[in-house]
């Protein structure tokens, strides 16, 4: 575990010292805060507008970082050379892999907390009203649907040879599961024969992130999420998570390093 939360450490010093998350933030507050400067024909109700879109960028700058960041972790080893000494240390290969994993996720939940507590300020100053609770839950809601997409992104690392292609290549599909993932079953029940099959197949196999997204419930103050079926979403996805993290280390295990 040592070694496992030494690398963690890195790659938490690694997101410090790189702009990503301080250029998003920046972006994120700018144009929230222009927005909840505005009184559109002095409705009240414009503060949902403002909720979405400040929503939504937090939604996309997370993405943006999870992404980038796991996808650059063993290339950029692989390319300083300093995954050799790395792994000559009584250093797994395993636990390198579990490490990167671990320093991307608590680098996420530290820039999750950071966009939702800017989101509770300007919000709660319009609305005068803090959700505590479903703040709560959708930021590890939020955090879990990360640690899935961070799992699927080292995997991919170990798949796809350039850093580019991997992360463009993960954006599809975290963005293509989430538009159209849901809908899936009901496009299996109107096709036919070996389609309708792979259709099906694909709508049980893959990792459904929409069941992460609690924008509209924060937007439409729907309330808490009933803690049972909460718990079962992030059990979902912790296995999730598990099964990609179990396939890079196999994968990063059977993948020849060269000088």
């Amino acid at each position: 575990m040592n070694n496992i939360f030494a690398i963690a450490t890195v790659v938490l010093k690694e997101m410090y010292r790189r702009k990503d998350f301080y250029v998003l933030f920046v972006l994120t507050a700018l144009i929230t805060l222009v927005m909840g400067s505005v009184n559109i024909f002095h409705d009240d109700k414009i503060v949902r507008y403002l909720k979405e879109v400040c929503l939504l960028l937090i939604w996309i700058s997370s993405l943006v970082i999870a992404i980038t960041t796991a996808a650059r972790q063993i290339p950029a080893e692989r390319e300083s050379r300093t995954i050799f000494p790395l792994l000559a240390k009584p250093v797994s290969r395993n636990q390198l892999i579990v490490g990167k994993f671990v320093g991307c996720w608590i680098a996420c939940a530290l820039a999750l907390i950071v966009f939702y507590a800017f989101f509770g300020v300007i919000t709660g100053a319009r609305e005068h009203f803090w959700p505590i609770a479903t703040y709560f839950q959708a930021v590890f809601f939020q955090w879990i649907l990360l640690g899935i997409v961070l799992a699927m992104v080292l995997l991919g690392s170990l798949v796809f040879t350039a850093v580019s292609s991997n992360a463009t290549i993960c954006f599809i599909v975290v963005f293509g599961i989430m538009l159209l993932g849901g809908h899936l079953h009901k496009l299996a029940a109107n096709m036919h024969g070996v389609s309708a099959t792979i259709t099906s197949v694909i709508y049980f196999i893959i990792p459904h992130l929409e069941f992460y997204d609690l924008r509209d419930w924060i937007i439409h103050d729907h309330g808490l999420v009933a803690w049972g079926p909460w718990g079962l979403a992030v059990l979902y996805g912790l296995i999730y998570s598990a099964i990609f993290l179990g396939f890079a280390c196999l994968a990063f295990r059977r993948k020849a390093l060269t000088l």
